[in-house]
């Protein structure tokens, strides 16, 4: 299917390995425009260039990134503030039990807002998001009835009202996003996950855990580099 003949979508491209199989299946079926945000987080220079390596990867020729001031000058999150410490991964068992020092307050609701905004503008009639509820850390806004609710928001407050927010990876685990993400050539090799570090990813962080074992289960090998 040729660029003229596929509808646009917005897709919210973080730079991890959920946003990139998120976009490799957008990619089969939609114009793309990716929407990256920085927002304070601790790794947001790492992010970016996860973001813009992955678009060009797959061919994604519309690239918008935001700077978002807001998160930081909150504070509250481990990813924003300083003076919080990004926390060693608890054991499996424990992941997802409670929400994490990682969390940041409502930060989806954001993030979807802009996506919005841009999409009522350039006439895509669908916004992709990585959000992952199973096999988690428990955030609150990755759950699908989150989703639900933001999908009447924009039935009700948008021009149109006609605008779909899609979430693929849901329901699954991470070790069955990597073997999708490998059956579809997701360019793994540029993502990056890690909370606290830039050059080689901690291998110790929640994120860190998460993306380790879903390798492991899925029986591929993590490709991108490791402190120890």
């Amino acid at each position: 299917m040729s660029t003229s003949q596929k509808t646009r979508a917005v897709v919210c491209l973080s730079g991890g390995m959920d946003s990139a199989v998120c976009a490799t299946l957008a990619t089969r079926e939609h114009e793309v425009f990716a929407l990256h945000f920085s927002y304070g987080q601790r790794t947001e220079q790492r992010e970016l260039q996860s973001a813009r390596a992955i678009a060009e990867a797959l061919g994604i020729q519309k690239f918008l990134a935001l700077r978002m001031d807001l998160f930081r000058q909150i504070g509250g999150s481990a990813l924003t503030d300083a003076s919080i410490a990004i926390p060693d991964a608890p054991p499996a068992a424990e992941i997802g039990v409670k929400i994490p020092v990682t969390y940041v307050p409502f930060r989806n609701a954001h993030f979807l807002s802009a996506a919005v905004s841009w999409a009522e503008v350039i006439g895509a009639g669908e916004i992709f998001i990585g959000a992952v509820e199973q096999d988690s850390s428990g955030y609150p806004d990755c759950r699908p009835a989150y989703y639900q609710a933001f999908q009447q928001l924009i039935r009700t407050g948008t021009r149109d009202g006609h605008i779909d927010v899609v979430t693929p990876l849901i329901a699954l685990k991470k070790s069955q996003i990597v073997r999708l993400g490998m059956e579809l050539g997701a360019p793994f090799a540029a993502t990056w996950s890690c909370y606290a570090e830039q050059s080689a990813a901690c291998g110790k962080c929640e994120s860190c855990a998460l993306r380790l074992r879903a390798f492991a289960d899925a029986g591929v090998p993590d490709p991108i580099p490791y402190a120890d």
